[in-house]
């Protein structure tokens, strides 16, 4: 009688199985960091596009109802800490409970800094839009201004890669840049 053929079990040894974790380990070391300036340069885009949307309905709803709407930061003059879109029906130039809210926006995240020029430096900040659409500024003169978003936990070049820029025309027109490759992207830009 003929002994079967011995097999071999299938599966992974120890040592290899010790291998593959430090390989893996390892890995997740180098790719962790580029995650997370992935992460927050994604973030650095979405409350970019969320600023100028909320310019944008602002001066939406400013010219369908014919009033001044306002973009204001959620407390005082800090953007960082959110920001409010407004329907100022009585022209008061303040957020009170007769206005109609149009958009809240919550605080940014800490590693972000919103800093503006023009009115939206101003206190109380505002960005403002007439009835015919155009920037104002609240004793009725045309208001170009702009607004700066930057990732405070870089320095030196990283930080100008990360910072955009949102300017808005006295036209009311808004457009958001990046200040590392656009020239004409400056906090005093006015078109």
């Amino acid at each position: 009688m003929n002994a079967p053929p011995s097999r071999r079990l299938a599966g992974f040894t120890l040592i290899e199985l010790m291998v593959t974790v430090a390989i893996a380990a390892v890995l997740l070391v180098v790719a962790a960091p580029s995650f997370v300036n992935f992460q927050r340069n994604s973030e650095l885009t979405s409350a970019t596009n969320s600023f100028v949307a909320a310019v944008n309905a602002a001066r939406g709803e400013a010219m369908k109802r014919g009033m001044n709407a306002m973009l204001v930061p959620a407390t005082g003059a800090d953007w960082s800490s959110g920001w409010t879109v407004f329907v100022d029906q009585d022209r008061s130039g303040t957020l009170n409970t007769g206005d109609f809210t149009v958009i809240q926006q919550p605080a940014l995240a800490s590693y972000f800094s919103a800093t503006g020029q023009g009115t939206a430096s101003e206190t109380p900040a505002y960005i403002m839009f007439d009835a015919s659409g155009y920037a104002k500024t609240k004793t009725a003169g045309f208001g170009a201004l702009t607004m700066t978003i930057a990732r405070n936990d870089l320095s030196g070049a990283a930080l100008s890669e990360q910072t955009r820029r949102i300017v808005i025309a006295k036209s009311g027109r808004a457009r958001a840049c990046k200040p590392a490759t656009d020239t004409t992207c400056t906090a005093s830009a006015d078109e």
